[in-house]
């Protein structure tokens, strides 16, 4: 049974990662636009949505077992925005089907995983303290972390092959992740609004 109380000490921790998710975000759409990467553009509106998560997270930090659980399930379908901006991004890509500059986009892939290694770290020792909602927020930065991996794997490989679908083959990894990650927090939240009735019955 997932724990209903947070840690006090979680506060501060999930405003730390929505700043770092926030500037990275901006970092990540300025290259993925100069070098029309679809796998960046995917990645960095993961790091908007991440920044979003977390700062959802700081405000239902003082809400009822319940209240966050429901919370929780909007985080759920809030994960899977990426997973369709991703799909849009492809589509749009077939256009003009031109691969990125490697070098950027394996500098920016590596600064990514940098940064969502850190998220993880900060967020691990609390990820089963709240329920679905710290779950969700260290699911997104730990799964990020091999989306990233992904991203550089493609950067390499279009060094040796000059091609846009090792960028198309990363973003797809990264929107089946997301959707992986949204049907877990999912689970977590009903685990949790089980848990709130059973504690709401007692």
């Amino acid at each position: 049974m997932p724990k209903l109380a947070p840690s006090p000490e979680l506060r501060p921790v999930v405003a730390r990662v929505a700043a770092l998710n926030l500037g990275y975000f901006g970092i990540e759409i300025a290259v993925a636009v100069a070098i029309g990467s679809v796998a960046l553009i995917a990645d960095s509106l993961d790091f908007l949505e991440d920044a979003a998560i977390n700062l959802l997270i700081f405000a239902g930090l003082g809400w009822s077992a319940a209240n966050r659980a429901r919370l929780g399930t909007v985080m759920a379908f809030i994960l899977l925005v990426p997973a369709l901006a991703t799909a849009w991004a492809a589509w749009d890509k077939l256009s003009d089907f031109t691969a990125p500059a490697p070098v950027p986009l394996t500098l920016t892939g590596l600064g990514a995983l940098a940064v969502n290694l850190a998220c993880a770290l900060m967020l691990a020792r609390h990820r089963h303290g709240s329920g679905s909602l710290t779950r969700a927020a260290y699911l997104s930065a730990r799964n990020d972390a091999w989306a990233n991996l992904a991203i550089i794997a493609a950067g390499l490989v279009t060094v040796l092959w000059v091609s846009p679908w090792p960028d198309l083959a990363a973003a797809a990894i990264i929107a089946v992740i997301n959707a992986d990650s949204a049907a877990d927090v999912f689970r977590a939240a009903r685990a949790e609004r089980r848990a709130a009735r059973a504690a709401e019955g007692t």
